[in-house]
C-alpha cells in the first residue's frame, strides 16, 4: 500500500501531464417542433478506446469540488456495475480495479480521483459508458449526467511497466 500512495504522490507532485483521452459528453435528446424527444439510450463509445498495452494502469479522474457527490455516486454505480456483471472481460477487469481518491488538491482545486487498474486486462476496454450501460439501461443517461458534469475536461491514462534495473556495479 505504501508503495501505491508513493507511486501516486509522485506523479501528483511533478505535475505529470499526459495526452488526455476524453470520454465524450453525454449525448443530448434531438428535438424538432412537434416532434417526440429521442436520443440514444446509452453514451456513444470514446472516439479513443480505454485500453491498456502494459500490466498496469492508471486513470486520473480531475473532479469539480462542488461535484464529489455526484462522481463518488458514479463511482459506487460502476462498483456495483463490476460485482454484478456476467460479461468474463467485465468480471476479469473488477478483479483488478480499484478507486482512490487524492488527500492533496488537484490542479485548479479540483478532486483527483485514480483509477488502479493492476492487472490491467491487455485490449480490454475500461470506458465506463459500456459497462454502466450494460448493468443500467434504464439510468444510463441519468448516471451519464452526473459522470460528464463532475469531470473537468477528459481523464489522463498511464501504461505502467515495472523497472528491471541493473545490479550495481561491483567494486
Amino acid at each position: 500500500m505504501r508503495t501505491v500512495t508513493t507511486i501516486l504522490t509522485i506523479v501528483v507532485l511533478a505535475g505529470l501531464t499526459v495526452r488526455a483521452q476524453q470520454e465524450p459528453p453525454a449525448p443530448q435528446p434531438q428535438t424538432t417542433p412537434g416532434a417526440a424527444v429521442q436520443g440514444p439510450a446509452v453514451p456513444p463509445a470514446p472516439a479513443v478506446a480505454r485500453t491498456f498495452s502494459a500490466g498496469t494502469g492508471l486513470l486520473f479522474n480531475a473532479v469539480r469540488a462542488d461535484r464529489v457527490v455526484d462522481f463518488e455516486m458514479v463511482v459506487g454505480y460502476l462498483q456495483a456495475a463490476l460485482e454484478k456483471s456476467t460479461d468474463p472481460t467485465v468480471r476479469a477487469q473488477a478483479q483488478g480495479w480499484r478507486v482512490f481518491k487524492a488527500a492533496e488538491p488537484g490542479p485548479n482545486a479540483t478532486v483527483l480521483y485514480v483509477f488502479l487498474l493492476d492487472p490491467a486486462v491487455g485490449g480490454a476496454d475500461y470506458g465506463l459508458g459500456r459497462i454502466l450501460s450494460d448493468a443500467y439501461p434504464d439510468q444510463i443517461q441519468d448516471i451519464w449526467k452526473l459522470y460528464s458534469g463532475a469531470l473537468v475536461g477528459g481523464g489522463s491514462l498511464l501504461n505502467l511497466a515495472p523497472v528491471q534495473a541493473p545490479p550495481p556495479p561491483v567494486r
